[in-house]
């Protein structure tokens, strides 16, 4: 049993971490590439943090490196801190004026759109590389497609109760049009338990009726159980085939995943901050570990998919105006090009105290929740 459990735990934990750095590197390489195209002397790209694992260094002079803690990563460039120089005497170091050459490849004497653009191009690469990944699957491998038609109805359900039954076929929900099942999916959990209009189609014949999710405790697809509104019902088995799309509707359909899943996690989020949702969705690093070693049991498209789906997330969370996070900053420079100055330095600093207090909490609280759902 002790073998069982620590064999599977050490799966999870290699897949955490590949997991992991698949997508802090897509983050950082954003980050990496828009500054060097600006300028920018990167000085380290690191995943990770800590004291360094192992690394080079490359002909411009920056240390790739692997470091110890793999909860994340940083490129580090010139000019972002104060650059110090040594006082005789033992005394503490000092900021010292720049060169005019050192200006050149400076960060923070970069021009307030040149450092927002490279502060966006993390999150923005993050969503890039989603779409160019469900692109290329839609285009090879075919875009998942179940026909809207009600395989079953769980007795005593929601939809037992509204008279639906096997083989009707959802054409709409709330004016919404239902394409596929999937549709049903992505939009009954987020329904917030509102009653919703069914326009349904039985023997060629369209009727509506109107039904009200049940929360549920349900299966998430990467063995866990988690709560969520349903309505009782399922796909026909033989239902589910694999689309081959062209170039033009794959990226379109690409496009249009990547953005539901982010409007999905803004509805959620609303729902949350409302206290109409339970906050056990929100999870941390155990859970993250947990669905890694699940989507890599499921071969290798799962996994591929899983890495996708959280470099949307992980784009979304840096967009956030949290000081500490990408969006903080981002906010902090429209502040300075709407005011021609940037804020104060202990401005600033206040900014940034707040939003560490803000992310650690939210990291503590997803742990917290990991430990109690797992």
């Amino acid at each position: 049993m002790l073998e069982q459990y620590f064999g599977g735990a050490v799966h999870q934990i290699v897949n955490f971490v590949i997991v992991l750095t698949i997508v802090v590197f897509v983050h950082e390489f954003g980050h990496f590439y828009i500054a060097r195209k600006n300028g920018v002397r990167c000085q380290a790209f690191s995943i990770g943090f800590g004291p360094e694992l192992f690394g080079f260094t490359d002909k411009h002079g920056t240390r790739w490196k692997f470091s110890l803690i793999p909860l994340g990563g940083y490129v580090k460039m010139f000019g972002e801190g104060e650059t110090m120089q040594v006082v005789e005497g033992g005394a503490e170091p000092m900021p010292r004026e720049l060169t005019p050459e050192e200006k050149k490849v400076s960060f923070k004497h970069k021009t307030v759109g040149q450092r927002a653009a490279i502060v966006f191009a993390g999150p923005g690469i993050n969503f890039l590389f989603s779409i160019i990944v469900f692109w290329v699957m839609f285009m090879t491998l075919g875009r998942p497609v179940t026909e809207p038609v009600i395989g079953q109805v769980v007795e005593g359900s929601p939809a037992a109760s509204a008279g639906l039954l096997p083989n009707d076929r959802i054409k709409s929900i709330d004016g919404s049009e239902i394409a596929r099942f999937e549709d049903i999916r992505g939009m009954v959990p987020l329904s917030d338990g509102s009653p919703m209009r069914l326009v349904i189609e039985r023997e060629g014949i369209e009727q509506t009726l109107n039904i009200t999710p049940r929360m549920s405790e349900e299966d998430d697809g990467m063995g866990s159980k988690q709560k969520r509104w349903v309505l009782g019902i399922a796909a026909s088995e033989n239902a589910t085939k694999a689309v081959v799309l062209n170039p033009v509707q794959a990226l379109g359909a690409s496009v249009g995943f990547t953005y539901d899943m982010v409007d999905a996690t803004f509805v959620v989020i609303g729902q949350m901050v409302t206290g109409r949702r339970g906050t056990e969705d929100l999870g941390g690093p155990i859970r993250i570990a947990k669905y890694s070693g699940e989507a890599a049991k499921g071969g290798l498209l799962s996994f591929i998919s899983f890495v996708a789906i959280l470099s949307i997330n992980l784009g979304l969370i840096n967009l956030f105006p949290v000081p500490m996070l990408d969006g903080g900053h981002l906010l902090f420079y429209a502040i300075e090009a709407s005011r021609g100055r940037p804020l104060s330095e202990r401005a600033q600093e206040w900014g940034l105290r707040v939003g560490l207090a803000l992310v650690m909490a939210l990291m503590i609280f997803g742990v917290w929740n990991d430990i109690i759902h797992y």
